[in-house]
């Protein structure tokens, strides 16, 4: 599954609406798989709580986004990717 879509966003990133390479990533296989076994195996509040968990996730994601935006034209690619991903890390962490 994994390597499919890194072959999808491969092909995707050639592509004349490379854009939507930024999409796949967000769609949500994973969070797909944890709702339905917290839904089947733990009561309603307790899937509501994942839920909710999983919303405050995008703040983090949007955090690493922004910085990831402002870094690209400062830094070299790897460099930017670096530090966008300690600025996910930082908001992750609630600091």
């Amino acid at each position: 599954m994994g390597a499919a879509v890194v072959v999808l966003l491969a092909v995707l990133s050639k592509t004349r609406n490379y854009y939507i390479a930024g999409l796949v990533p967000l769609f949500p296989t994973f969070a797909l798989i944890a709702h339905y076994i917290v839904g089947k195996g733990r009561s309603l509040d307790d899937l509501k709580t994942t839920i909710v968990f999983g919303m405050w996730s995008i703040i983090p994601y949007f955090v690493y986004l922004a910085a990831l935006y402002l870094l690209v034209e400062r830094f070299r690619l790897e460099t930017s990717l670096a530090l966008a991903a300690l600025a996910w890390l930082v908001a992750a962490s609630g600091r």
